[in-house]
């Protein structure tokens, strides 16, 4: 067994160590979220920490951990007879981003259910973990339909099977962690809401800091069980101190000028619902008795709202996680100590920091106006062609203010990842058949399976009421639901774009199909051409939240190169189909389909637009032209494309009916 890395050992990273440990004393606060840059010791502290938590007393034999002092009532394993009790440490189960849900809530042996009329039950891993930690490394790439049953669990504190009107239900109380780098992709803000408490974790810029860093990795890398044994005291002092904080818990006091201040901090930080109300509350408690108080005070209040609440204030998918210290300062100053009793809010007057400068207002790195992006009406349209950073580039224009868009979908059936754009074969979703099961049963599809097996009945000797089933006879259930896909944004940048002052509605529209692909679970990827080339802004992530920083960013002038956006896109779908075959991409090419700049640029741009056409790959093209004379030359491209075309106002949800079937119909067509 591996020697983990001491927690006590870690260097820096307080709020994460801090967070973990008021979990580990009071686990119903609800779990830690750890969002940080790669290589910052996320997983190591959290691996660590379950070397702290004290030994469990268990049920001798009980694959559910029940406790020898309160057994499960419903614990499939029982009931528990008194006695057979067996000491053994915490556990830490890890869940894989590419597990099944039958690995995570278990699964039913339904051959032996049919057959025998018994509930043959395999624990997953929320058995495995209960009373102890779960941890989900990289929990933002987790499917959704998995993240909602793990949040359930761990706010209900068991787990539900149900199959085939075969029910199983078992405890599930554990330490809920999760880690993940932003830049693979957010967390929805709904299932932000349920992690109770989340951290900001970045690598120290101190020189001497990094130092001691580097030095105790090497020093473990070299002998883990030797650096372990040299903070076996400090391990054992925070040991302890978790168990008397654990048992002082309970006569902690939460005053009303406690509680007032936490009612006045989430109104005052506009956060919806209560959860975080009563989350700030157990932590601040949490706070007081790993200080060894009995009575909550306003600092405790101050770092529970700090821990509590900058994932919950995010209102649009794009706004990043965040709490203003000052503001928050100043509603615990005006409403502490207001309930008559002065116990919560007289003896720290001013829970603030003290000494630093507030109310700095936010800079304003963008231009101000929509007419920024038309300084000049005819860069990049004559003359020379202009490059890419050269004397036509004009500064970003603002994005216009989003808007609810119209689905965009993939004709036919697909079979890649879960999500909520294409029609696809998924383990989720209605039942559309049945196929003879390809390893292991995990969806039954009863009907057919009985018929299956009822001309057999007689040849197999069946004598009394119930049906002989063999393995041969099983059905598996063909589901059909809904994947997400990789959608390819080709933006055109050009100096046409920006002198008709349509840059501005232009990001507008793509920032709304951003959301959308945000909201599906989508793949994005950024190509933009202008001047005499192509670039690849952004390759294909799931960090949605990047293509909008680099979309807002944009800017634009010069000729405007349609070929070469096309082909590179082209090339980023090719390189993509070699590491995700079954993910299927939708290109959405925005532009008003002019082709300008180097030899024959209209022939170049229509045999770069028939290589999509000819692998069948769906596009649509978003026709920006404007003005009272329109030339019709995205539709042109949508031609040649094999797919279709829209104008900036028929994108939006409510000026569109049946785009989708606009979309299938024309790649049916060609």
């Amino acid at each position: 067994m591996n020697t983990p890395y001491p927690f006590t050992a870690i260097v820096g990273q307080d709020d994460l160590r801090l967070a973990l440990l008021l979990n580990a004393v009071a686990p119903n606060i609800g779990g830690v979220l750890a969002r940080g840059e790669k290589g910052t010791a996320k997983s190591t502290t959290v691996r660590a920490l379950s070397t702290l938590l004290p030994e469990l007393e268990v049920v001798a034999g009980c694959r559910f951990a029940c406790d020898p002092g309160a057994p499960d009532p419903g614990c499939p394993d029982g009931p528990h007879r008194a006695g057979g009790s067996v000491t053994r440490p915490s556990s830490m189960v890890e869940l894989p981003v590419g597990a099944s849900e039958d690995r995570l809530i278990g699964a039913l042996d339904i051959e032996r259910a049919l057959t025998e009329g018994v509930k043959a039950f395999e624990p997953g891993l929320l058995a495995s973990a209960n009373r102890g930690i779960l941890y989900v490394d990289e929990v933002n790439l987790l499917h959704d339909h998995l993240i909602d049953v793990l949040l359930d669990a761990a706010a209900m504190g068991a787990s539900y099977v149900e199959r085939e009107g075969v029910s199983v239900r078992h405890a599930a109380r554990f330490l809920l962690v999760g880690t993940m780098n932003p830049e693979e992709g957010e967390l929805r803000p709904q299932l932000l809401d349920r992690f109770g408490l989340t951290v900001e974790v970045a690598a120290s810029r101190e020189p001497d800091q990094r130092v001691e860093v580097v030095r105790r990795r090497l020093a473990y890398d070299d002998d883990p069980a030797g650096f372990a044994a040299r903070w076996t005291d400090e391990e054992a002092a925070v040991r302890a101190r978790i168990v008397a904080a654990r048992a002082l818990l309970p006569s902690v006091r939460l005053g009303d000028g406690a509680l007032r201040q936490i009612a006045a901090t989430c109104a005052a930080f506009e956060v919806d619902g209560m959860r975080a109300d009563i989350v700030m509350a157990r932590t601040a408690t949490a706070l007081a008795a790993w200080a060894g108080r009995t009575e909550v005070l306003a600092e405790d209040v101050r770092q529970a709202a700090l821990l509590a609440l900058p994932h919950r204030r995010r209102r649009n998918p794009f706004d990043a996680p965040g709490i203003d210290e000052d503001k928050l300062d100043e509603t615990l100053e005006e409403f502490g100590g207001q309930d008559g009793q002065g116990e919560d809010g007289d003896d720290d007057p001013d829970p603030g920091p003290g000494g630093g400068p507030g109310g700095q207002p936010e800079p304003d790195d963008a231009p101000q106006g929509d007419g920024d992006a038309a300084a000049r009406p005819d860069a990049g349209e004559g003359g020379e062609p202009q490059p890419a950073g050269g004397a036509g580039e004009q500064s970003p224009a603002r994005a216009a203010e989003p808007f609810r868009t119209k689905v965009l979908s993939v004709p036919g059936l697909g079979e890649g990842a879960a999500g909520r754009r294409s029609r696809a074969r998924t383990e989720h979703g209605r039942t559309t058949g049945a196929r003879r099961p390809r390893g292991a049963l995990t969806k039954l599809h009863l009907a057919a399976t009985v018929q299956a097996a009822a001309p057999h009945q007689r040849a197999r000797g069946r004598s009394g009421p119930g049906l002989v089933v063999r393995r041969d006879d099983l059905r598996q259930a063909v589901r059909e639901g809904h994947e997400s896909n990789l959608v390819l944004f080709v933006v055109d940048a050009s100096g046409s774009m920006a002198a008709r002052q349509r840059m501005s509605a232009v990001k507008g529209a793509v920032l709304s199909l951003l959301l959308d692909a945000y909201q599906r679970r989508d793949k994005v990827g950024l190509v933009t051409f202008r001047g005499s080339a192509a670039d690849v802004a952004l390759p294909p992530t799931s960090s949605v939240d990047a293509a909008a920083v680099r979309l807002e960013s944009l800017p634009t002038g010069g000729r405007t190169p349609l070929a070469a956006g096309l082909l590179r896109a082209h090339e980023v779908l090719r390189v993509e189909r070699l590491r995700d075959p079954a993910r299927r991409a939708l290109v959405v090419v925005v532009t008003d389909g002019r082709a300008t700049g180097g030899p024959e640029p209209v022939a170049l741009a229509t045999r770069a637009a028939r290589l999509f056409a000819a692998e069948g790959t769906a596009s649509v093209v978003v026709d920006c032209e404007s003005g009272p004379v329109r030339l019709g030359l995205a539709g042109q491209l949508a031609g040649e494309l094999g797919g279709t075309a829209v104008t900036l106002d028929e994108l939006r949800a409510d000026s569109i009916a049946g785009l989708v079937k606009d979309v299938q119909g024309s790649r049916r067509a060609a």
